[in-house]
């Protein structure tokens, strides 16, 4: 039986304590600046923010996140009113998602809180060293980045 490297050795294991550290580091700078707003959450305001008019489905695949469960962050986004559900014109059995003036104005507050709190997700790494780590994340994630249904 081969011998297994450390836990600090493997990168599956290393990428989900970085995903705990920066939910965290993300969670304690929006708490603290009077926002009650996940990382998914966030990301899917972005993501309508710039494609306004997506399905569920579209969005999930927009942010990277699974089908399965974007309706319950679609779901807490509407009891925010952050979100609202219309009608598609194309398909009336279809809704597509857009932005209430309320998610608009949060995501105007939130976006300056969450490009700052970038620099503290890789707290200790240089200036070249977040640039190349975040380089070789992109890298690692293009294929699945190109073929969201490779996630």
């Amino acid at each position: 039986m081969p011998l297994l490297p450390s836990l600090s050795e493997m990168p599956g294991h290393l990428i989900r304590r970085l995903n705990q550290q920066t939910t965290a580091v993300f969670q304690t700078h929006l708490k603290a600046a009077g926002h009650d707003i996940t990382s998914v959450q966030f990301s899917a305001l972005e993501a309508l923010a710039q494609n306004p008019g997506l399905d569920q489905a579209k969005l999930a695949a927009q942010i990277g996140y699974d089908r399965a469960t974007i309706g319950g962050v679609v779901k807490r986004l509407e009891h925010k009113a952050l979100v609202k559900r219309a009608q598609s014109e194309m398909d009336r059995r279809a809704f597509k998602l857009v932005l209430t003036p309320l998610g608009l104005e949060v995501l105007d507050a939130v976006r300056p809180v969450v490009i700052a709190l970038q620099r503290d997700i890789l707290d200790g790494l240089s200036d070249e060293e977040r640039e190349a780590l975040t380089k070789l994340m992109q890298k690692a994630l293009r294929l699945h980045l190109q073929d969201p249904s490779a996630t």
